[in-house]
């Protein structure tokens, strides 16, 4: 993507939640190349320009019509409405018709919060995974049998098509968006200047009401923080228990609970993390990357870095230290 920004356009949709239509200004508006240049331009649009009402107590002005969609990078569909007032039968309103006609094929597509009912009622979810904010997926996944809906998990990157919960989950997506293009130190960079989390998983819960057997008050952060600071180190479950002063099957519980994945899944997700940072920033073998990380032997961090992310340890070091880090 050099030469030219890389231009991300926000669909604003009447009743627009204004908070969810502004994560993507905040997160793309402030990603940095490593020599200070901007590397998103981002443009709002709305099928009618001008005034827009919005679920506040205010309006917004948005001056660009859909024509912007037919020159997108990436189009943004953040939430706008209560999904019970539109897709009745599933099928796109034909007021909105025309918004996905003037998006130019294989360009990439992502929503927010229930944003995708937009998406799903366009077809371009069909026989994908998708998410979208816990409250509304047993809606949605009626509305929608051919969708494969995960209510469980933070975003889904289908390649081209991304879906995300609700809310703050927008701003992880958007995160890793950045991650994804240009590579972990630019998101975590563009994750500090807005005091986010740099990395959350798209496999983590959601935060989702549930019953549990007991009030439970402890928390596995100092475990986690500790282990952190040890992965390049054999970590068995016991040594993470001892920290909590609790029994393994005890912290298995509570750290599931907490995370939404295994002590063991989250692990590998930390280690596969370090494994990145250490390809973009260093020249390390990759014998002296798996052993920093943790897995061991080339061949290990290989195996758990293709499973992670689809592609090889030397492919993605490649990538993302040629052409200033593929800004």
């Amino acid at each position: 993507m050099s030469g030219t920004r890389h231009r991300v356009v926000v669909l604003a949709l009447p009743l627009t939640i204004p908070f969810e239509l502004s994560i993507p200004h905040r997160i793309f508006g402030r990603a940095f190349s490593p020599a200070g240049e901007p590397l998103y331009e981002v443009v709002t649009c709305t099928p009618t320009p001008g005034l827009l009402s919005t679920q506040a107590d205010f309006q917004l002005h948005v001056p660009y019509g859909l024509d912007a969609l037919e020159s997108a990078d990436t189009v943004i569909i953040p939430a706008s409405y209560e999904p019970a007032s539109l897709f009745e039968d599933g099928r796109l309103p034909d007021d909105f018709a025309e918004i996905f006609t003037r998006i130019r094929p294989g360009t990439r597509i992502a929503s927010i919060c229930t944003g995708s009912f937009f998406l799903a009622a366009a077809g371009l979810l069909d026989g994908r995974p998708a998410t979208t904010h816990w409250a509304w997926t047993e809606r949605f996944q009626r509305l929608f049998p051919a969708v494969s809906v995960d209510a469980d998990v933070l975003y889904v990157d289908d390649g081209d098509v991304l879906t995300s919960a609700g809310v703050a989950a927008g701003i992880d997506l958007c995160i890793h968006l950045v991650r994804r293009d240009h590579g972990a130190a630019v998101a975590n960079d563009t994750a500090r200047k807005s005091v986010v989390p740099p990395h959350r998983d798209g496999g983590q819960a959601q935060y989702i009401l549930r019953p549990v057997p007991e009030a439970q008050s402890a928390s596995t952060a100092a475990a986690r923080e500790w282990a952190l600071r040890h992965l390049g180190e054999s970590l068995q479950l016991r040594d993470l228990a001892e920290r909590e002063s609790t029994s393994v099957r005890s912290f298995t519980r509570r750290f599931r609970a907490e995370m939404g994945v295994s002590p063991g899944q989250w692990l590998t997700q930390q280690r596969v993390e370090r494994a990145r940072q250490l390809l973009e920033a260093t020249d390390r073998s990759m014998d002296l990357v798996a052993r920093e990380c943790g897995f061991g032997t080339a061949q290990s961090l290989r195996q758990h870095f293709q499973a992670a992310l689809g592609v090889a340890p030397t492919v993605y070091r490649r990538t993302f230290r040629s052409n200033g880090s593929h800004c």
